[in-house]
C-alpha cells in the first residue's frame, strides 16, 4: 500500500464533510443556514476543496481526491495503474465517512425535512432537468475544465519557482468556485465520481430520517461524466503541451 493512501483518504474525507456539509445547512429544514443559496453552496464546496487538498497534500499524499483526476494522472505518467486503484479505493472510502459524519453532524435536522429529494441532495447530485445525453454532457465538460486548468495551475510558467508555488491547493478550489458558478447549473457539478457515489452509498445504508430513494439510475452519469472527462482532458492537455 502506497504512503499516500491515508492523506487520499482523509482529503477526501474533509473534502465531502466541508462539501456536503455546506449544502445540508442550506437545504435541510431548522438550520441557522437554511436557504442560504448557490453562492453559498458554491463557495463551501471551493473551500471544502481547499481544506481537503491542504490536508492531503500535508499528509504526502497529491491530493488528487477524484478518481477523474487520478485517472488522468495515470494518463499523464505521473501516477502507476496499482497506486490509481489503491488512491480510487481511498477516495470512495473518505468520500463515504465524510458523507456519514455530515449525517451525523445535522442529526437532529433531517426529521424535520419533508422533502426527500432535498434530503438526498445533502449526499449526491441530481439534475435540473433530467435527460440522459445533455447530463453526461454537463458533467464532462466541467470535468474536462476541472483537470485541464488544475493543470495548467501545476505548470511552472504559471507557478513559477517562487514561495507562489504554495498557493496551489487555494487555485484549484477558486477552481472549483468557479465550475460551481458557471457550469453547476444543470446538474449540480459532481465532476468527481467518489464525490458522487461515495455519499450515494451513505444515502443508501444510513437510517436517515426521512429519505427517499437513492436515485440509482441517474447515478452512472457522474460516475462516467468525470472519468471521460479526465481522458478527454489529458489527451487534449498533452497535445497542447507536446507531453
Amino acid at each position: 500500500m502506497p504512503s499516500t493512501v491515508l492523506g487520499e483518504f482523509l482529503g477526501t474525507l474533509v473534502l465531502i464533510l466541508l462539501g456536503n456539509g455546506v449544502v445540508a445547512g442550506t437545504l435541510l429544514e431548522g438550520t441557522k443556514s437554511n436557504g442560504a443559496g448557490w453562492i453559498a453552496i458554491t463557495a463551501g464546496w471551493g473551500f471544502a476543496v481547499l481544506a481537503g487538498v491542504l490536508v492531503a497534500v500535508g499528509l504526502d499524499a497529491p491530493g488528487e481526491l477524484n478518481p477523474a483526476v487520478t485517472l488522468a494522472n495515470v494518463l499523464f505518467g505521473t501516477r502507476t495503474a496499482p497506486d490509481a486503484l489503491w488512491h480510487v479505493g481511498a477516495q470512495m472510502l473518505g468520500a463515504i465517512t465524510g458523507a456519514t459524519l455530515v449525517w451525523l453532524h445535522y442529526l437532529s435536522h433531517w426529521g424535520l425535512t419533508r422533502d426527500p429529494a432535498a434530503v438526498l441532495a445533502c449526499f449526491c447530485t441530481a439534475p435540473a432537468i433530467r435527460k440522459t445525453v445533455p447530463n453526461l454532457i454537463s458533467e464532462i465538460l466541467g470535468t474536462m475544465v476541472l483537470v485541464i486548468v488544475a493543470s495548467a495551475i501545476g505548470t511552472r510558467a504559471v507557478a513559477g519557482t517562487t514561495p507562489a508555488t504554495n498557493l496551489g491547493p487555494a487555485l484549484v478550489g477558486a477552481l472549483v468556485w468557479g465550475i460551481g458558478l458557471s457550469l453547476g447549473g444543470p446538474t449540480g457539478y459532481a465532476i468527481n465520481p467518489a464525490r458522487d457515489l461515495g455519499p450515494r452509498i451513505a444515502h443508501a445504508l444510513l437510517p436517515i430520517s426521512g429519505k427517499g430513494g437513492n436515485d440509482w439510475g441517474y447515478a452512472w452519469i457522474p460516475v462516467v461524466g468525470p472519468l471521460v472527462g479526465g481522458v478527454l482532458a489529458s489527451m487534449i492537455w498533452q497535445a497542447s503541451t507536446g507531453t
